[in-house]
């Protein structure tokens, strides 16, 4: 038995390995791959890990936290810059790192500077509190520097003082231009009064809520009730900043922002997908590609209009009944002839415009050849989990039988008795779960073949959880 198992899963680490590989010029990164094996009970759940990669059989796949919806794909995800801002915060602050408590001061200058660029982290004027080899120090100057946050008059910046509503609202309001009436009566924020902003904030705060940026930020009731934002409400605001600048262009900059604010410019990148990816049939590590439809300087660098821009499939969730599945990807590189650029982590947002489908052939083409490998897939899984029951029972059936003579021959012929009973016991438990395998495999196929039908019909039906070829993506870094 030990044997077997030993067996099974070497096989299934091979098979983890040979989809594991990517791009060897740009960073690994963890990825996850759920198999459907569509069951109504969740029975016989398996799960491989890797140092690359988790394999999921039959089990419930926890979203990672790092993503953000492609916007118009409900079920179509990539990594998310409000996360990756505190996963930066998080390796560098060290322990007790927690994105709901308040934001610190050195936290906002790294929000702040990698959120615009401020990259001038020259020491123009020593503050006693940010020694030499202090975590934030550059992102601290590089604030400082550009204008968007000042020091105290006892030269001091205070780093790990909380940065209050208030001061947050006010340090938004200096960068955007939203018009606003003069009034000095607090706004409201969802119907509710926005508590702890004193008198000389009333103006900012009545900009930050007209700009509309908060009715996207987690934890809306906090931003009433608290007097302190988040970590992570920061981090969303200012990634909602980039994001309108970049696209939606409803919030000026200030005439008065800072110099450093002003000639900030998103990178925005705009492709047109030339490969299929789908939750119903992509793999982890499968790539894809993508052609620029407009030139973007990266870097310094300009890629024209036809760059080819490379990507990676990095999490799976495959659909089932009840579950719609998901797809989350990242954008690897650009290239153009001999100049090659590597797209920074994350994004700020990513948007899907002119929605396609496959086109009625490509689909009645590959249908025959997915349908029998999804069908087939769940039927060997089926398969697989009633032999790792049988195989489980036929061992604890003989442990019974085994302590039932030992019991007895030791002149404890109840206990013996007792046994045999738990080797009845065992025996019903195995049939009972094989046969809720067989019912949920049987399902479970009935489901794949349905399921291929279905798109084949109506293909429109799953373009939440996939990307096809000649959609347009807005993306936004």
């Amino acid at each position: 038995m030990k044997k077997l198992r030993t067996l099974l899963a070497s096989v299934l680490v091979l098979c983890a390995f040979a989809t594991s590989a990517i791009a060897a010029d740009c960073k690994k990164m963890p990825k996850t791959e759920s198999y459907a094996h569509p069951t109504m009970f969740g029975s016989q759940a398996q799960e491989m890990t890797t140092a690359d990669s988790t394999y999921i059989v039959g089990g419930k796949v926890l979203k990672s936290k790092n993503k953000i919806e492609i916007q118009n794909k409900k079920n179509a995800y990539a990594d998310s810059w409000s996360k990756d801002i505190m996963s930066l915060i998080k390796s560098r602050a060290g322990s007790g790192f927690n994105e709901k408590l308040p934001v610190l001061r050195s936290e906002l200058a790294v929000i702040l500077s990698e959120g615009f660029n401020l990259k001038d982290t020259k020491v123009s004027k020593q503050y006693k509190d940010i020694n030499s080899d202090y975590w934030a120090k550059d992102w601290i100057y590089g604030a400082l520097n550009s204008g968007v946050m000042i020091g105290y008059p006892d030269n001091k910046f205070r780093p790990d003082q909380p940065v209050t509503k208030a001061e947050v609202f006010a340090t938004i309001a200096q960068l955007i231009n939203v018009p606003i009436d003069r009034s000095l009566i607090v706004p409201d924020f969802n119907g509710k009064e926005i508590k702890y902003i004193p008198r000389w904030a009333i103006t900012p705060t009545k900009e930050v809520v007209a700009s509309k940026l908060l009715n996207e930020t987690p934890d809306p009731d906090r931003i009433n009730d608290e007097e302190y934002l988040s970590k992570e409400q920061v981090a969303y605001l200012v990634g909602l900043v980039k994001q309108d600048w970049a696209i939606k262009k409803s919030l000026g900059i200030d005439p008065k922002a800072p110099s450093a604010i002003k000639n900030y410019a998103p990178t925005v990148i705009n492709i047109k997908l030339e490969d299929r990816l789908s939750a119903r049939h992509s793999n982890v590590g499968d790539k894809f590609s993508a052609k620029t439809t407009k030139d973007v300087t990266i870097n310094g660098k300009c890629f024209k209009a036809g760059s080819l821009v490379k990507g990676e499939v990095v999490e799976v969730a495959r659909p089932g009944i009840k579950n719609p599945g998901y797809i989350k990807v990242k954008f690897l590189k650009i290239k153009d002839k001999d100049q090659c650029e590597c797209f920074p982590k994350s994004i700020s947002q990513a948007q899907a415009d002119a929605i396609k489908n496959p086109n009625f052939i490509a689909r009645l083409l590959g249908a025959p050849f997915s349908a029998v490998g999804r069908v087939a897939g769940v039927a060997v899984r089926s398969v697989g989990s009633i032999v790792s029951v049988a195989a489980n029972g036929t061992e604890q059936f003989g442990d019974n039988i085994s302590n039932a003579f030992v019991d007895t021959c030791s002149l404890k012929p109840m206990a013996g008795l007792k046994n045999v009973g738990y080797s009845f016991v065992t025996i019903g438990k195995g049939l009972y779960n094989i046969g809720k395998v067989a019912v949920s495999g049987t399902f479970g196929i009935l489901y794949e073949f349905t399921d291929e039908v279905r798109y084949l019909i109506v293909p429109s039906y799953s373009n939440a959880s996939s990307l096809n070829p000649g959609e347009e993506l807005n993306i936004i870094f």
